[in-house]
């Protein structure tokens, strides 16, 4: 799956985690789309690295489990590095 693809699946995996994890992460939906793509790219990443995991088909299971916990995990550093800021 090249970086376009998972581009997508980081916005859809933002939507989802802020979805899981409401909150006041700050910085509305576009940040946490944003972030949503970081994190989907970080799950990726560890995900390859750690498990050997193969994740090059979009509708896969593991693939779209990677991205949305790689989204929760970049949406809570981000709130509690922000926590205590207004915006």
């Amino acid at each position: 799956m090249g970086i376009i693809g998972w581009i997508i699946l980081g916005l859809l995996a933002g939507a989802i985690a802020k979805a899981i994890l409401p909150g006041n992460q700050g910085g509305g939906w576009l940040i946490t789309l944003v972030l949503g793509v970081v994190g989907a790219l970080l799950g990726g990443f560890i995900g390859s690295a750690l498990f050997n995991a193969p994740l090059e088909d979009f509708f896969s299971i593991q693939t779209w489990l990677l991205a949305i916990g790689g989204a929760i995990l970049v949406l809570l550093i981000f709130g509690l590095v922000t926590r205590g800021r207004k915006a």
